[in-house]
């Protein structure tokens, strides 16, 4: 491969990979002064520049000027300046006094010189020996761009192909990289087939030794929350502000919304007309329900709304400490649907409001009464 070639052979390399071109130059040079080691015997004292333009390369030997060989001892050049050999370095780092005036007539003890020591046929014998290292470089820069490149993706929303599948997971390709989805992180009863789009929320990204980890959930009520902020431009401009979601996924979500203008309905601006809006996130959820709660700042007015279906909802705050506790009056009639089926409004109606809600019917509470 002439100079040119390998020029050409590592832009491709930095463009494919999408690696800072510094970080392969100094993999190309480490390597390089790597396989000089290796094949010529030198141990400390050489280094291998590149020219960038030509692609050329040259080895560079470097010594400094003793009167003996020493090792992490102070020396003294005839201008009485002390100088510290560092302790690492090797006897071939080092020439003495009469050596070194052979080839540099004006040498003096504690001088440094350089020189090429480029072997005829090193071109060959680099192109073996750096290939690991180089590799290596390349692979460990790959992992650090594609772990930044991933590092604001958590608690986000993404699109992907599911790729591959086994008896536990989906693989979900996200570009760079593929993201994990555990079958069990899908909405329940869904079928995903291989090789169609699908829209992930990251749950967490983990640096591992082989590169990010990235794990997605459809069921995780964070995907919900992107799906709203998503689909309705109101609430990426501040229109509207998404208070909170509670979610059994397959089954329902509350979603708590509320409007900085007042001239805009949040729960209508939401469904959008004739249900245009909130259909493409149905749509995605598949037969799950959502319920758009209005938020309150009153927090009796919030948790009333929060148990909707059920009307006309009597809220007291029993306790606002850290247990807060809260009891819910409803008519008798409507205590099934603040209930729901196996509890579900109620707890989700917790969830999104932290408050434990206890519930009674207006019978109940006149029957307290009388006793």
């Amino acid at each position: 491969m002439n100079g040119k070639e390998f020029i050409k052979a590592l832009n491709n390399i930095i463009e494919e990979k999408h690696i800072d071109e510094n970080v392969v130059w100094e993999a190309m040079e480490q390597g390089l002064t790597a396989a000089y080691k290796k094949n010529y015997g030198s141990k400390t004292n050489v280094k291998v520049e590149i020219n960038k333009e030509t692609g050329e390369f040259k080895v560079f030997r470097y010594y400094v000027v003793v009167d003996d060989y020493i090792y992490g001892e102070e020396i003294e050049d005839e201008d009485g300046n002390i100088k510290v050999l560092d302790p690492e370095i090797n006897q071939d780092a080092q020439i003495l006094l009469e050596d070194a005036q052979e080839k540099w007539p004006d040498a003096k003890v504690g001088d440094e010189f350089v020189e090429e020591v480029t072997p005829a046929d090193f071109g060959r014998v680099a192109a073996s020996t750096c290939k690991q290292v180089v590799t290596q470089k390349i692979r460990e820069a790959e992992k650090e761009s594609l772990i930044a490149d991933f590092a604001d993706k958590q608690d986000e929303l993404m699109l992907g192909t599911l790729a591959m599948e086994d008896a536990k997971n989906y693989y979900v390709d996200l570009g760079r990289a593929r993201g994990l989805l555990p079958k069990a992180e899908c909405i329940p009863g869904e079928e995903l087939k291989m090789g169609s789009q699908v829209k992930v929320y990251v749950s967490k990204v983990d640096n591992t030794n082989k590169g990010p980890l990235i794990l997605l959930s459809r069921r995780q009520y964070g995907f919900v929350k992107r799906l709203f902020e998503h689909e309705i431009p109101e609430f990426q401009d501040g229109t509207l502000e998404l208070h909170g979601v509670a979610r059994d996924a397959g089954n329902r979500s509350k979603v708590s919304v509320s409007s900085t203008n007042d001239r805009v309905d949040p729960i209508g601006t939401c469904i959008g007309e004739r249900g245009s809006r909130i259909a493409n996130i149905l749509k995605e959820l598949g037969n799950e329900k959502v319920d758009l709660i209005l938020y309150d700042e009153d927090i009796c007015k919030y948790i009333a709304n929060a148990l909707s279906p059920a009307q006309n909802v009597i809220v007291n705050i029993v306790s606002d400490d850290k247990e807060k506790v809260a009891l819910a009056i409803v008519p008798d009639d409507e205590l099934s649907k603040a209930i729901g089926k196996k509890a579900i409004n109620i707890k989700l109606a917790s969830r999104l409001t932290k408050y434990r809600i206890d519930i009674k019917t207006m019978t109940q509470i006149q029957e307290e009464g009388n006793q």
